[in-house]
């Protein structure tokens, strides 16, 4: 496995790290690469103190109350269920949001834990993660978290405070140092997809989505939730992959490990490696196609890539 452009090691004890798993200590350093990303949150030029202009799908403005229409009412803010329920057409009154809702969305499932080379996916995902939650802090957003695997998924609550970031740091580096079971793509699919429902029912409209994962098992019922969740929400999509998963190395036979388990792959079949490369192209042309349609934004990185530049470049060019 190669070494990575950068280096989280300084004086860690912890075996692999920054490479099979990473600590604590080297996330909480992320802290100064995080804190320059631009998370398009644009301060508003008016007397309002705190206040983002981040065109948002969500208008930046948190639901205040309902009342009975009124004549020049806009149709997008009916209140439908109490409309339902009344009889009588009510509209949404809005006030002003003093903090946004970033919330991170972390895939463990198994398939994270493994690189040819740089780094594991999941090192990849919890230091992303890292760097966008630091960013967060410092513009002062409310952050919250949903980390999930196989085996379930785990919620933070957005709040705006120190503990809370570092809670979440904490948890980036706990899932990253676990050892997960062999699971079934069903399974996989299923986890993915109860933690998108779940994502769906608990943000709130306006809120800024950061889902950071391999999305390897798109389906329908995956591009059915991302289309959702972006209809009300900013979105953004942070898409892992190992160059071994784009295209199968020379013939030969070769032995890959995620540190825990070793699998013989023969590449001397030809239109093996050939439909490998295709089935790649195609699900990455399937997501692009996706957040093409639906205004969400998509940075792809590979396990031996510079993970920083590439988000503080690409968010940066998403601003201007």
């Amino acid at each position: 496995m190669s070494n990575s452009r950068l280096s989280y090691t300084d004086g860690s004890p912890l075996p692999g790290d920054g490479l099979v798993q990473i600590s604590r200590a080297s996330l909480i350093r992320l802290k100064r690469w995080g804190g320059d990303l631009p998370l398009r949150a644009i301060r508003v030029r008016s007397g309002s103190s705190g206040a983002y202009l981040t065109r948002l799908k969500g208008r930046g403005m948190e639901f205040d109350e309902a009342r009975p229409y009124q004549a020049g009412d806009e149709i997008r803010n009916i209140d439908w269920r109490i409309t339902a329920r009344t009889g009588q057409p009510y509209s949404k009154l809005f006030r002003e949001e003093k903090e946004r809702v970033v919330t991170l969305w972390v895939d463990y499932r198994a398939p994270m834990y493994f690189a040819t080379q740089g780094r594991f996916k999941s090192v990849l995902a919890s230091e992303a993660a890292a760097m966008i939650a630091w960013s967060a802090h410092k513009l002062g957003d409310r952050l919250g978290g949903l980390l999930f695997s196989e085996q379930g998924h785990l919620e933070l609550r957005p709040r705006n405070d120190v503990r809370t970031t570092l809670r979440l740091i904490a948890l980036l580096a706990e899932y990253s140092q676990k050892t997960p079971p062999a699971s079934l793509p069903e399974q996989r699919r299923e986890a993915a997809g109860s933690a998108l429902l779940r994502i769906n029912r608990v943000t709130r409209p306006g809120s800024l989505v950061c889902l950071i994962s391999d999305f390897r098992d798109l389906d329908t019922r995956t591009e059915n939730h991302l289309t959702s969740l972006a209809r009300h929400n900013d979105l953004i999509l942070v898409r892992l992959f190992d160059p071994l998963e784009a295209e199968l190395p020379r013939a030969g036979w070769y032995t890959v490990s995620d540190g825990r388990r070793f699998v013989a792959i023969d590449s001397a079949d030809r239109a093996r490696r050939l439909a490998h490369r295709e089935h790649y192209l195609a699900q990455r042309a399937r997501l692009e196609q996706i957040c093409r349609r639906h205004g969400i934004h998509l940075f792809q990185c590979a396990t031996n890539d510079d993970l920083p530049g590439i988000l503080k470049n690409s968010l940066g060019r998403q601003v201007h």
